[in-house]
């Protein structure tokens, strides 16, 4: 499977998007590009925002094929890189309605997390939401979505590629 030009253009002008650039202890250094954050195995922030049904099922979508990490893999959480002036609460908004299209349901702290593994060092804030509301997939982001028991998707996520790093958010919400 390819990539479309617009994921292509998604991806290139999500590379260049500055980022909250911070250090182990989760303290504000600066802002770099996405791409160079990454590049130079620098810190990130990044929000995780498990979405739920009323009926407690919980939201797992597939990336596509253009994202520059876990491409393809399943992700039980909707989120992204915080911006340089945002707030971990604002930037999990804007995320879940930019990915999942939803807007104006309260969001809910859990925690956060430090995840270090090559191209991938952040820290993440876990966040859950409830909503009914039809679902909104950005095409450059999000290829299918659906929601299932969680303890369906732990299941599913022994024999599918899921996000490493959402897995962990979701950790620390069941704790």
């Amino acid at each position: 499977m390819s990539i479309t030009p617009e994921e292509h253009a998604h991806r290139q002008t999500s590379d260049l998007e500055l980022v909250a650039w911070v250090d182990e202890e989760d303290r504000l250094l600066g802002s770099l590009p996405r791409a160079e954050l990454r590049a130079r195995g620098c810190i990130g922030r990044c929000t995780y925002i498990l979405l739920f049904n009323s009926a407690g099922e919980l939201c797992v979508h597939r990336r596509t094929l253009s994202k520059a990490l876990y491409p393809g893999f399943w992700d039980v959480a909707a989120g992204g890189m915080v911006g340089p002036v945002e707030g971990y609460a604002e930037a999990a908004a804007r995320e879940l309605h930019e990915e999942l299209g939803i807007i104006g349901v309260p969001l809910r702290e859990h925690g956060r997390f430090f995840f270090d593994e090559p191209g991938n060092r952040l820290w993440g804030a876990v966040f859950s939401a409830i909503s009914d509301e039809p679902l909104l997939l950005q095409p450059e982001e999000v290829q299918e979505a659906c929601f299932m028991p969680v303890s369906a998707v732990l299941a599913h996520s022994q024999h599918e590629a899921y996000c490493p790093d959402s897995l962990e958010a979701l950790r620390l919400f069941l704790r």
